[in-house]
Order: C-alpha cells, then structure tokens, then sequence
C-alpha cells in the first residue's frame, strides 16, 4: 500500500468500459410513506451564509462559506468562529465559494483560488492542491476512509494523501454533477455518479482496478437523473442509494430500486447517517432509517427553500429566505468521542452527552448492548467524573465484537424524550503489544512528518514526543482531522489506536 503523499495525479486502471444506459421499464415497487407531523425545533444562525453547500459536525454546528466569502463555523448555541491560513500553507485562501464533506470531523473548502481542508479552526493547504483547482461539484466519503471527488475536469479518489484520477481509456470522467459512495449488492465497494444525464456506477474489482458502466435502473421516458445520497450502515439496517429524477424519489433496497410514493413532487434531497430529507412540494419531509419512519415538518415555510447541509444526527441545516437556520425533530443530544461508523479499539473510551442549550432534562441515559446508564450534568459523562473533575473512561469489556449502538436519552419534564443514536464497531484489542519504531514510524514518515518535523504543525519528530502527545494524536486520527492532506486509511487509524492502547511502545 502506498501511503506517501503526492501532489500528482494518478490514473486508476479500470476493467470495463462505459456502457449505454439501463433499461428502460418504467415499473418499479412502490413504498407508500405515512408521514406523522411534528414541531421542528429551529435555531437560526447569527451569519450571512453563501447559498452553497456546507459541512455539518454530527457533534454540532458546521462548517460555511458567507456571503461575502469569509469562511465560519457556526455552533448549535448560537456562537461562530472564523477559520484562519494556517501558518505553513504556501498560499493564503482567497474568497470562499462552498464546502464538502471530507469526513466525520473534516470539510474540504473551495475558494477562488483552490481548495483547503478546514480542520481544528484552520484552513490548510494540502499537498496535492495543486493538481485540482477550483471547480468541485460533489464529494463521497467511503467506508474505507478515503474520499471521492467530482470536479469539472473528472473524477477523483483521494486515499492515503494520494490523489489518483478515474479515466475510461485515458478520458476523464467529465461532467459529474452528484455523488455517493456506497456498497454493491455483493459488498464490494461501489460509487454511483450522474454524470451527462445519465447514472453510472463504478465498482472496485481488485486493489485499484475499477469497472464503471451504466446502472440499471427503470426510468420513464424524458426522466433525468440529478441528485444522489447515500445512507450509511448501522446494526440494523445496510448502506442504502438513494436517486431524486426529474420526476420523483427512488431507492436502492436489497430487492433493487423501489419507487417512493410521495403526496408531491420532489425536488431537494439531503442525508447524513441514517435520516433523509426531503423537500417535496411545499412540504419537508424527514425519514429515519432505522425506525423505518417519516414524518413531516409543521409550520415551515418553503417557498424559498434551499439545503446546505446535514449531519449524522438527523439535523439539517436550511436556507429559509434571507435566513439560515439549523433546524431537528427537537433537542437532541449530541455524543462526543464515538462518531457514526467509528472502529473502537480500547477497552475504555471517554464518552460524554451534550445537551442541546435551553431547558435542562429532567433526566439523560445512555444505552448500549441492553444497559442503561444513568449519568449526571453538566459533564454527562458515561464513565463518570474523576475527584479532579477529569472524565472517567467507561469500559467496553463486556461487549460482544461487531456492530453496535450507542444512545444518549435526554428526557424532559414535559413527557417527551430526545435520543440520539450512534453506530459502531467494537474489535477487542488484541494482545499483541505494537511498537513505535516497527509500525509506528513508518506511518509518521510518511504522512505526518512534512508538516510535524520540518513544518509548522506541534513538533512529534520522536518516539518520546509521540507518546507524550498520545491522546491527541488518537483524537485527530479516530475523528479523521488529520492528517492536513486527508485521512488515514481506517487500518492506519486502528494500528494507532492499539499502539496507544497497548501502552505506547517503544
């Protein structure tokens, strides 16, 4: 495996060549959604937000460009903060035109003259920017922690701070206008993309070897493809496509396409994690996954309308009119040190609950493999608190290795209840102890030692300097902050993880 950063683009070879578009019968299954009506809970945000597209922080707030082409992030009470250059960056970002999903924790900027990665409050050139300039349409995120790219000159997959370029006989794949990584029906890693009017899928047939040809799906004659979302896996149900047409809302489902029978037509689509939303008509509609629900917003006026982002706790964030707001089913809490889809490793991690400002619950509760755990405030923390007021690691022990579900439960003196709930995957750590020097270095080397030894960034030119910084290294890592020129491939992350839980070796 290549993990060497590069600012060279890389053709990625392809079995297979671009085939006509699928069939064309228009009968698909119907689902008949019954959407129950609910009162949104709305925070508007204190900023002139750009109508682009933006990044939200499934622990709350997000990442936008401005109207005047400054870029913030906006927090969930109300406060926002600028993100500054970041000291080593050779160029200074200029005006700011939108931001994509990089990751759970990262966002990648498009500004007048390039793209930069937003993470932990600075805006920071990469090393491979200088192969992709402005002209960004989408980006997928995938399991395996890499990224795809859809720009004007074609399609892209970042992974291991190495940028490559999917071509179909040496020709870019131009055109693209949506994208959504998700698996194929045999679990092989897939990207499904529209691209001239028609939708593609690209599937991975060895390391580096991709077949791209039309997908099969039934569309009615004139009907265009235009929007993908993707709907990540959790415990209870798998990784799900969803296509908005010209004309109505499809969803890939383990039997194929199935036809989603709305009241209205749709015409913007959104998701992140396990909810979708829906703008269909005049109406809003939100659709969880995992309780195989819909329901549909009160009192929000969408006759001018527009999404910019959501996160994986089923918040989106909308423009209504001249304002921008951050709008949920209610006060959700947010879960700080799992993230959704996230490996764990050690046998205690610190977890904690933030509330959503306002009313205080009467009460709040995590859940996770059938035990309730009460914990108190402010902290909420699932461990517990220390004497020094320090949190308390709590132990996954006694769970069982796979997939599995963490909630936090705030409940309110009014008889209501606001559950946020998050997937994971539990692998015990094994017993084998690593060392910094034989599977460590070799990973510093190679992504983190240009900006860590001879750059800007906190110096970790040493073992020493590795173990002392530990639990910061582990943070930026797991929540794919770092490194600046993308995320590391989720072994990577594990192989870290397991050093520092290991004792951190030498």
């Amino acid at each position: 495996m290549n993990t060497r950063a590069s600012s060279r683009v890389y053709p990625l070879l392809l079995t297979g060549l671009l085939a006509a578009c699928g069939d064309s019968a228009p009968s698909l299954p119907l689902d008949h959604p019954s959407p129950q009506p609910f009162q949104p809970m709305l925070l508007r945000a204190q900023a002139d937000v750009a109508s682009a597209p933006g990044f939200a922080d499934q622990t709350g707030g997000g990442v936008f460009a401005t109207a005047v082409g400054e870029t913030l992030r906006l927090r969930l009470d109300g406060t926002r903060s600028p993100l500054e250059s970041h000291p080593g960056n050779p160029v200074t970002p200029g005006r700011a035109r939108a931001v994509f999903r990089m990751g759970p924790g990262s966002a990648l900027v498009e500004a007048d003259n390039g793209l930069f990665l937003a993470q932990a409050g600075w805006l920071i050139a990469p090393s491979w920017r200088d192969a992709l300039g402005a002209g960004l349409t989408a980006t997928a995120p995938t399991q395996e922690g890499a990224a795809w790219l859809g720009h004007a000159s074609g399609l892209y997959l970042l992974k291991d701070g190495v940028l490559s370029a999917l071509k179909v006989d040496g020709k870019p794949l131009e055109g693209i206008t949506s994208l959504a990584a998700a698996p194929t029906d045999n679990g092989a890693p897939g990207l499904w993309f529209v691209r001239q009017d028609a939708l593609w899928l690209a599937v991975r047939t060895a390391t580096g070897a991709w077949r791209v040809s039309a997908a099969e799906v039934s569309l009615l004659e004139g009907e265009r493809p235009m929007t993908l979302v993707g709907l990540g896996a959790s415990e209870k149900g798998k990784a799900e496509v969803w296509l908005l047409t010209s004309e109505r809302l499809l969803r890939r489902a383990a039997d194929g396409w199935r036809q989603v029978a709305l009241a209205q037509k749709p015409t913007q689509v959104l998701a992140a994690g396990r909810f979708l939303w829906v703008k269909a008509g005049d109406t809003l509609l939100s659709h969880d996954a995992d309780a195989g629900t819909w329901s549909e917003a009160s009192g929000v006026d969408t006759r001018e309308f527009l999404f910019l982002a959501a996160d994986e706790s089923g918040c989106a964030w909308v423009q209504l009119g001249a304002e921008t707001v951050a709008l949920t089913r209610g006060p959700v809490p947010r879960v700080l040190g799992v993230h959704e889809g996230m490996q764990v490793v050690e046998d205690a991690l610190v977890v904690r609950a933030r509330v959503v400002p306002g009313t205080e619950p009467l009460s709040v509760t995590f859940e996770v493999a059938g035990v309730e755990v009460p914990v108190r405030g402010p902290a909420y923390s699932l461990g517990g608190v220390e004497a020094d007021g320090s949190f308390r690691p709590y132990s996954f022990v006694g769970l069982e290795p796979g997939p599995h579900t963490l909630s936090a439960v705030a409940r309110y003196g009014d008889g209501t209840e606001a559950r946020r709930s998050v997937s994971f995957e539990y692998q015990p750590l094994s017993t084998v102890a690593l060392g910094w020097d034989k599977d460590i270095r070799p990973i510093h080397e190679a992504r983190c030692a240009k900006c860590h030894v001879s750059g800007p960034a906190r110096p970790l030119s040493s073992y020493a300097l590795w173990k002392e910084n530990a639990p910061l290294i582990v943070a930026a890592v797991r929540e794919q902050r770092m490194p600046a020129d993308g995320p590391l491939d989720p072994q990577l992350i594990s192989l870290i993880q397991r050093w520092v839980a290991t004792g951190a070796n030498p």
